[in-house]
Order: C-alpha cells, then sequence, then structure tokens
C-alpha cells in the first residue's frame, strides 16, 4: 500500500459519496478522534450518524453540547476541503482557512471580538507549560516556519511531525489549534507521498508528552513513534479497504 493509491481512493470516494468506503471511514474516525482529543462529548456512534443524516441520536438523559455537534459537521467540511486543495502549496491563507472552516458557527457573539474565526490570536495563550508566540509575532513565526519548511526538497514524515510541533508551538489561533495542526500533518503526509494518519483519542496522553519531551528537551523519539504507529495503524485501515479494489 503507498500513499499515492490512498490519495486516489480519497480523491475519488469524495466524489461517489458511497458508505462503507475508506474516504467514508477516514471522515467518521477522525473527526471523532481529532474532536474527542479536545474534549468533544460527541461518540464514535453519533459522529457516525452526524454524517450520515445530518441529525444525531443518543440517550434521552444525554446532554448535547450544540458547539461539539457543530465542529463535528465542521471536521467533514474541513476534510473536504483539505482533499480539494490537495495539490496547491499550504499557505498562510489556507491555514486561516482550516481554523474558519473548523470553528464556523462555534463563537458565541460576545466571545467574537476576542475569538476570531480564520484569524489569528488576539490574547495570550499557553499549552500546559509551554509559552507560546505573542499575538503581535504569530504571523511573523508562521512566515519563518512557512519559509523554513518550503526549503526543503524531499519532505519526510520527520519534517512533517517537525513542523508540527513548531505549528504547536506558535498556537496561532485562540482555540482549534490541535485539530488545525492535526489535519495539516495529515494532508502533508498525503501531499507528499507519505502514508498519513490521524491521532487516536486512545493514544493521546502519548502524543501530548511526546510533544511535550519534543519542545522542552528536543526528544524526538516519543512524539515520532506514536505517529508511526498511527501511521501504521492507518495503512492497515486503508489496505483492508483498498487492497482487492481495482483502483
Amino acid at each position: 500500500m503507498d500513499a499515492k493509491t490512498i490519495k486516489k481512493a480519497l480523491l475519488q470516494q469524495k466524489k461517489l459519496k458511497l458508505p462503507g468506503n475508506l474516504y467514508y471511514k477516514t471522515q467518521i474516525d477522525f473527526a471523532y478522534n481529532t474532536n474527542h482529543m479536545e474534549g468533544s462529548t460527541i461518540t464514535k456512534d453519533e459522529t457516525r450518524s452526524i454524517y450520515e443524516t445530518g441529525t444525531i441520536l443518543t440517550d434521552n438523559n444525554k446532554v448535547i453540547v450544540i458547539k461539539d455537534v457543530t465542529e463535528t459537521q465542521n471536521h467533514f467540511t474541513l476534510f473536504n476541503y483539505m482533499l480539494d486543495t490537495i495539490d496547491k502549496p499550504l499557505d498562510e491563507d489556507m491555514i486561516k482557512k482550516f481554523h474558519y472552516l473548523l470553528k464556523n458557527g462555534t463563537v458565541s457573539e460576545e466571545d467574537k471580538e476576542t475569538i476570531m474565526v480564520g484569524e489569528y490570536k488576539k490574547l495570550v495563550n499557553y499549552v500546559g507549560d509551554i509559552t507560546t508566540s505573542n499575538p503581535k509575532n504569530v504571523s511573523r513565526d508562521i512566515k519563518e516556519l512557512l519559509e523554513w519548511y518550503k526549503g526543503i526538497d524531499k519532505k519526510s514524515i520527520e519534517d512533517i511531525i517537525e513542523f508540527h510541533v513548531r505549528f504547536e508551538k506558535i498556537h496561532p489561533f485562540q482555540d482549534g489549534n490541535g485539530r488545525v495542526g492535526r489535519m495539516i500533518m495529515f494532508r502533508e503526509c498525503l501531499s507528499n507521498d507519505i502514508i498519513p494518519f490521524y491521532i487516536e483519542d486512545r493514544n493521546k496522553s502519548f502524543y501530548i508528552r511526546g510533544i511535550n519531551k519534543y519542545q522542552t528537551n528536543n526528544e524526538k523519539g516519543y512524539l515520532i513513534d506514536t505517529c508511526l504507529n498511527s501511521q501504521d495503524n492507518y495503512e492497515k485501515i486503508a489496505k483492508h479497504f483498498l487492497e482487492n479494489e481495482d483502483m
């Protein structure tokens, strides 16, 4: 199984809009895992229901958080946009568009002045004990990150993980940085003929530890191992769906 085959399948299956294929599986699993890592209350079955019908069936005693439902729907839209632009170079406008598609409709009127959908943060934020970029420096820092990244002729999975770590260290948006960053990782793998992956919620603690070790002590192994494990898992899923198909 190779990344080109996966890319071709995802693009073709997106157009077909049929259930039960790799595109369908990826949409549901990616949205569920990446949102659940950020505290979403939406279950896997509820994610599937939102994707298939645009509605949600749940236990009568459960309180549904509207923001979580909207972000689930938005992630499906973001994934489609990612595929639609897969052959374009990653730039600031695209990163902002990713954020806009993820967060559109999730910010209350009173918070719109501070949480800018599709725009860089206005307030200082932190990730654990990590100091992120000052709001006034975000645009400069993102430009420098992109310039470094564009200078790599043949990008490896380690380069893409490095980009992710630097992106999360900048933390350019008030909210949604992890999900935007993980979508960029998936995209850049697919764009550079590398088997893509998403981080499973069950590996959240390893992922967080890996980023922390990488950022604080330059210990890269923890995060790289977590990402490679996730890559192996996605490759197995892709093989299950694609090995016997006529592509």
